[in-house]
Parts: C-alpha cells; structure tokens; sequence
C-alpha cells in the first residue's frame, strides 16, 4: 500500500511518490504528467475527466465543466446535462481517476494520500477538499499549504542554512504567499497570505473581455459554444506571449471571423488591476514576518501561471532580485507533497527534515465592547488565535458576563481579519450555561487548538463550576460566494448614518479597516480603539469636533502605515 502526494489543481492535478530515485511523478493513462481538472459527461451520461473533458469545454459546454475548485467550501452546484454536483463532488472524480493511475502504475492499492491546498484557503474549503478524498476512497495523511510544499522540493534540492524563502504561487485560480526559514533541518513558515479569487484564470478572462469589447459583443448573448470558443483562443493567446511578443487569433462568431491582436506591452497595461491585486499579499506577508526584500535570500515562482513574463517582471520589481524557477512551476507542488508523504513513512532518506506550517486566518469569537458607561456594542471580534501563528498550537482568552443574572452564554466562533464579526466567516457557535450572578462576576475559559490539517477544537470551561464544553470545527458552514461579499460590500456602502455618509468619513473608515485587517497584536489592537473613537466623534453630530477627529485620524494612520510597510 503506498502513501502518494497529490497537488489538486484548479487547472491541472497530478500525483507523485517516492520512489528509488526520490520523487517520481505518475504519469496518467495517456502518458501525460498533467490532468486536466476538468469533467464532462458523455452522450451516455459517462463521466469522462483529464484531457478529453477539457476539449469537451468548448464543443459541449453545457455538458462539460472545469476551474471547480474556485468554489470549494461554498454550496455552489454545477449542472451538466441532468445531473448536479458540488465542487468537491467533482473533485473527487479527479482524484479517483489519479488514484486508478497510480494503483495502475505501482500495481498496488493507493488508500492515503497527502494533498495541497491553496495556503490562504479557509476552514471550509479544507473540509471540502477532505470529503472529496474521502468520496474517491482515499484517506487524508495530511492537508500541505502549497507554497509549504514547493519550498519542501527547493529545500530539499538546495539545503541552504538559515535561508529565508519567499513562495510566489499563482495557479489557474488561486494566489499564495508564503515566507519560510530553512535552519538546522527545520522549514518554519513564518507568514502566509493570499487571494483565493485570483489566478490565471483571471488573465484569460481579461482577453475575453479585451476581446468582446474591440469587437462589440455583449458575451451574454452569445452561445455556450461560442463563449468557450472564445476563452480557449485567449486561453492560447496567453500562452504565447509567454514565448512571443505579440499573439493573434481568428474566431468565427455569429458566422464572422472576428480577428484578435495583443502585445506584451498591451497585455501589461490591461493586467494592471490584477498586478495590483498581486502586490498586495506579497506585501502582507513580508510585512507579517516582519521582513523587507533585502531579507529575502530566494525567491521561488510555482504555478503555471509564473511563466508570464509580466508575472515575472513584477516579482523583480516588488522583490528586487530575479526569482528561482529551475524545478517546473507546475511539478514542484506535487513534487513537494510526495516527499511529505516520504515523510509520513518515516522514509530513512528524509527523516532528519522537520516541517512547520502557520494558521491562514485569524480565528476568534464575537464579544461586546463597553463604549459609553453601562453601554455596550455587539458584534465586535476578539482574535485567540492570529493569522500565521505556528501550528500546532493552543490558546486562550477570559471572558466575562455582561448582565446581572445571566444564566447562558453564547460563544460564537469566526475567523477573518476584520474587527466586526459581521465582516468575519462564522464557523460555529456554544450554548454554554452559566450561574446566575451579578454581572461581571461570571468567567468562561475560551481555549482554541488548531492542528496542522486546518481543524480547530474549542473548548469553553466555567471558572466557577468547572463544567465544561466543546465543539470541532471540520464542516463549517458554506464559504461565503465573491457575489455574497460583493453583495454585503454594496449594502454597508448604501448606509446612510450621519455623517458617515459623507465620502471622506468613508474612505477613512476602509482605510482603517483595511490597516486593522493587516495588522496584528497590540497595534491591531491601538487601530481598533482610534477607530471607535472616531466612530464616536461622528455619533456626536458635531461637524468640527467631527472634522478635527477626522485629521487627527488621518495623520496617525499615515505614520502607522510607514512605519509598517516594508516596501
């Protein structure tokens, strides 16, 4: 029985294992190291995965589907023909037909795999990836963090001491950022950060939209087939800029051939947006490690999507050094994952190397903040355990009641960065019953353990009575859809509060937000408490008190600013 790696792509997987030689990827039935992450049924209803589903994309799209694991952890349903499936339904048709390759190339069962997964993906999108191993018969040994993995493999190739690695993956629909340390046997993750709604993909659909605009067309009104005609000619075209500085195409829509020409140089220009999006987490995560660019020894670029030569320019601006990419950006993952698994059987040849991964998102509990004297405010976060703290790992805050006889107490649990629960995912919640006493006189215990698969226990202990109570958090609610955040961004902006409303108020406020969101400990902490004295400042009415609290705001968020940012 062998223990395989598996890197489940959003447009191509693979799988690997450790053989003789070290790392061996298994190629799939047609001989090729790449599988399509992509399905479609055939005329029959039988399901066809890999290459052949993903030619069936643009010739029966209403039968064909790929990029599913965008909407992993979300309840999102894919219908092909007269069948539905949720994202990790099929995945796990992917996985099953890796699993068929490999058993048929090892000639012996395949029941465990360690499988990556987007460093920044959440609670819910971990368990979805689980249930979908777990639907193709394979048993999870461990979820790796992608960029973990991809450093493994350079690790392992390189052995430099006391190194620092920044791992830029971009794959066809996620984007990751991870900061590690190579030192005496021991790669330590110091920092991750990420955009689960950018990758490739994104690039491609840019030209689509490129396309349709130089030449009119509204894509709503045009058929499936000629919309998947369309995404696979820039699809090409995206791919030969990579090599060529300039690409066209022809395409037939609406009986016209419809030309299409693009150069690098316009290419970057209309990938502005995007780069823009790239910047940010690579600055998050330099600036969580509490690191600059001249810190950075390496710089590794993994995913397919790092062959753009506008990705690549990009990283050497931002980073000032010229990125690593000797190992194939689109093996590397998979690469690492098998020598995880190595690890997990405790392989002779690997067992002197030590991996430590970090929490992706800040994980915490709603509570109530006093804000004028026997007043409080719902819904505010109190973080317990930080984004990119070292997993394993255990911690633990007190709380107290707020009501005179109060007889239960609700712990509701989130995770995100945001200081308003509502901004926040939540995970679960904890009736927990309490003594009757006056307020302020009861405490509860909160403890979180977060394990290296992304599984977080809370346990919630009574001070005065020692009654305890607990809850795993491994199949969380749906993952909130980008339409759903779109949708709540539009309605808190639509609030009309006086003078809230007012643009500058605004703006400041996201600002705000927006630092609070990337900061951590006692500064997030100091950002929070300017935020409500701001926030009270408005409440008053009083237009100058108002405008003074305004700029004395905006003065201090500009000196935090400098003082954090590394770039």
């Amino acid at each position: 029985m062998s223990l395989i790696g598996i890197d489940l792509g959003t447009t191509n997987s693979l799988i690997a294992h450790w053989g003789e030689q070290g790392v061996e990827i298994i190629p799939n039935r047609l001989g090729a190291r790449l599988t399509p992450s992509a399905v479609s049924l055939d005329a029959d209803g039988a399901v066809i995965v890999g290459q052949a589903a993903k030619d069936r994309l643009v010739t029966h799209p209403d039968l064909s589907v790929a990029s599913f694991k965008r909407r992993m952890g979300t309840n999102a349903a894919y219908t092909l023909g007269k069948q539905s499936f949720r994202p990790e339904e099929l995945s796990a048709l992917v996985l099953k037909q890796l699993k068929e390759d490999a058993e048929a190339y090892l000639n012996a069962p395949v029941t465990e795999a360690v499988i990556s997964v987007p460093a920044y993906f959440n609670d819910n999108q971990r368990s979805a990836t689980k249930r979908a191993a777990e639907l193709a018969g394979l048993k999870v040994e461990r979820l790796i963090n992608e960029p973990t993995a991809a450093a493994v493999a350079y690790g392992l190739h390189d052995r430099a001491e006391d190194c620092h690695y920044l791992i830029i993956d971009l794959g066809g629909g996620t984007f990751d950022v991870s900061v590690l340390e190579f030192f005496d046997g021991v790669m330590e993750v110091h920092a991750s950060a990420g955009d689960n709604y950018l990758g490739g993909d994104d690039f491609s659909e840019m030209l689509v939209n490129d396309f349709c605009k130089t030449h009119n067309l509204n894509i709503k009104k045009l058929s499936g087939q000629e919309v998947n005609r369309i995404e696979s000619a820039m699809d090409r075209i995206k791919h030969r800029l990579t090599r060529e500085e300039a690409a066209d195409a022809v395409i037939q829509i609406n009986g016209k051939e419809l030309s299409y020409r693009i150069t690098r140089a316009q290419f970057e220009d209309l990938a502005a947006p995007l780069l823009h999006r790239l910047r940010k987490p690579i600055e998050r995560a330099l600036r969580d490690s509490k690191l600059t660019p001249s810190d950075i020894n390496e710089v590794i670029l993994v995913g397919g999507a790092t062959r753009m030569p506008v990705i690549r320019s990009l990283v050497s601006r931002i980073l000032r050094r010229f990125p690593l990419s000797h190992l194939n950006p689109d093996e590397v993952v998979c690469h690492g994952a098998a020598v995880q698994a190595a690890l997990k059987n405790k392989h002779q040849a690997l067992d002197d190397v030590v991996l430590t991964d970090v929490a992706p998102y800040t994980l915490g509990i709603s509570i109530s903040m006093a804000v004028e004297r026997g007043q409080y405010e719902n819904g505010h976060f109190l973080p317990i355990i930080e984004r990119n703290s070292v997993v394993p790992i255990s911690r633990m805050e007190v709380v107290n009641t707020l009501q005179d006889k109060q007889t239960q107490l609700e712990v509701e649990i989130y995770q995100g960065e945001s200081r308003l629960v509502k901004n926040n995912i939540l995970l679960g919640n904890l009736m927990v019953k309490v003594p009757p006493k006056k307020a302020g006189e009861e405490a509860v215990q909160v403890r979180f353990t977060y394990d290296v698969n992304g599984i977080l226990e809370v346990l919630v202990k009574v001070m005065s009575t020692g009654e305890e109570y607990r809850a795993v958090i491994e199949n969380s609610p749906g993952q909130m859809s980008e339409k759903e955040i779109e949708a709540s961004l539009e309605k808190l902006a639509a609030l009309k509060v006086h003078p809230r409303d007012q643009a500058q108020n605004i703006a400041l406020l996201a600002r705000a937000e927006r630092l609070y969101e990337e900061s951590l400990g006692d500064l997030r902490h100091t950002v929070a408490d300017l935020v409500r004295q701001f926030e009270r400042a408005l409440d008053t009415q009083d237009h100058k008190h108002a405008e003074e609290a305004r700029e004395q705001l905006e003065n201090i968020l500009t000196r935090i600013e400098e003082e954090v940012n590394p770039l």
